[in-house]
């Protein structure tokens, strides 16, 4: 990734911004990283890969968390309260 100190960002702005459309480029202050510039390209990319991998993530939660539900069916529900409705206890 290459760097470029704000200083350098206004004196060679046309150059920051075509390698920022290709790489992302550091900001730096006072030898402190500051900003990252990317494409708009790349940064939708990353918005719509960020979202894939929180929905990943939000379906191998919802996954784990009903094979470790104690839920029973729908049928053994019904058959749970038919056996009840039956007098058994």
């Amino acid at each position: 990734m290459q760097k470029y100190t704000l200083t350098d960002v206004r004196n060679k702005h046309g150059e920051v911004f075509d390698k920022a459309a290709v790489e992302p480029v550091l900001l730096t202050k006072q030898s402190r990283p500051s900003h990252v510039i990317i494409s708009a390209d790349s940064y939708q990319k990353l918005l719509t890969r960020l979202q894939e991998l929180e929905d990943m993530l939000l379906a191998q939660t919802a996954q784990t968390t009903l094979s470790q539900s104690k839920m029973v069916g729908t049928e053994a529900f019904t058959s749970a309260l038919e056996h009840l409705a039956n007098g058994a206890a």
